[in-house]
């Protein structure tokens, strides 16, 4: 226990991390998901997948733009249909919702053509390259009553579930000050410095410094956003900080770069306790209450992964199938209000930095 810190009830450590699996109705088959983009994360996405029960998900068709690299990854994964085109994956009958995984740029246009389609969607993080896209995408999912969800994976891993239980039950006492960090060496990779390619460290890495801040404090905007940082010679963003001003005299500090490695650690603290994530708080296993610590160990995955600890997209896949069995259109946990406050916020982060997309034109 941490001197001057005071002492909380910790759930025993024999509780186990992951909640029981929800009833399912007997008529219930797997959860049918078409992907979208034959990518890194795309592969990722289906290792994760095959973690969870194949009585529950199963991935019937893939889409490339290359139609050889959508049957490449088909043939090493079991999935029995490959398109070379994403209209093609669009049409298909035997979808239940497609995972998103295309670049930044490309999330509108190709977000539109499924929800346009009738499919329910997944779309990776950022959902727009700007809060008016995303606003088009969230009025494109309501008027034609589909779900939609950011995949902000951070939101569903059980140390963050947990995080909300501790809130939500008054254990920190009043939140007063969120501490978040963000940064990883990547400087060569030409998504992350490339505007045409919807670059910068913000919309790849200080998005979910903005999306834990705000989970914290419940989805309310913020009093006041205060910026400052640094541009690449590209004019996207490099390195920046970030102050959020809330209302009681609540604060979150929190910090981006693709410039340097940090150790990407997350602190929460309240008038009667602090919550601490120690590393890889875009993908927390552990987290400490008031210096007792909880656990919460990711499946190995069956193949070599892209991105450390990418099984841990199990959590948002299962929460989709969840939804879509309530008929939701949209997640209690990120939801799509949830979504145009994260992107609203980074457009005013940009704005003060100076970084304007080709996208920022038309908004």
């Amino acid at each position: 226990m941490h001197p001057g810190r005071s002492s909380q009830p910790w759930p025993p450590s024999t509780e186990p991390c992951h909640s029981a699996p929800q009833p399912m109705p007997p008529w219930a088959g797997p959860t049918r998901w078409g992907i979208c983009s034959a990518g890194k994360i795309s592969h990722d996405f289906i290792i994760a997948l095959k973690t969870l029960s194949a009585q529950e998900h199963t991935v019937v068709a893939i889409a490339s733009r290359e139609l050889a690299h959508a049957q490449e990854y088909a043939r090493k994964n079991g999935i029995p249909r490959a398109y070379g085109s994403y209209k093609e994956l669009a049409r298909d009958p035997d979808i239940d919702v497609v995972y998103v995984g295309v670049i930044n740029p490309q999330h509108l246009p190709v977000g539109r053509l499924f929800l346009r389609a009738g499919k329910p969607v997944l779309l990776e993080k950022p959902l727009g390259m700007n809060a008016a896209e995303v606003r088009e995408l969230v009025q494109e999912a309501r008027a034609s009553n589909v779900f939609l969800m950011e995949a902000f994976w951070t939101r569903f891993f059980p140390v963050s579930g947990r995080i909300r239980t501790l809130l939500a039950q008054g254990a920190l006492g009043q939140v007063k000050m969120v501490r978040a960090a963000v940064a990883i060496h990547m400087s060569n990779v030409p998504r992350l410095v490339e505007k045409d390619l919807g670059g910068g460290a913000l919309l790849d890495l200080g998005c979910y410094c903005v999306q834990f801040a705000c989970m914290v404090f419940g989805g309310e905007k913020p009093q006041s956003i205060l910026a400052s940082g640094f541009l690449h010679e590209t004019g996207v963003d490099e390195t920046t900080s970030i102050i959020l001003n809330y209302s009681r005299k609540r604060q979150a500090v929190l910090t981006c770069s693709f410039m340097v490695n940090l150790p990407n650690q997350a602190a929460i603290a309240g008038t009667q306790g602090i919550i601490e994530i120690p590393d890889y708080m875009s993908k927390p296993t552990d987290m400490l209450f008031n210096g007792e610590r909880w656990e919460c160990p990711l499946p190995p995955p069956s193949q070599p992964l892209n991105f450390e600890r990418d099984t841990g997209l199990r959590y948002e896949a299962q929460h989709v199938r969840e939804c879509l069995l309530q008929g939701l259109k949209e997640s209690p946990v990120m939801s799509l209000a949830d979504s145009e406050l994260v992107a609203s916020i980074l457009d005013e982060v940009r704005k003060q930095l100076g970084v304007k997309y080709t996208q920022d034109q038309s908004s």
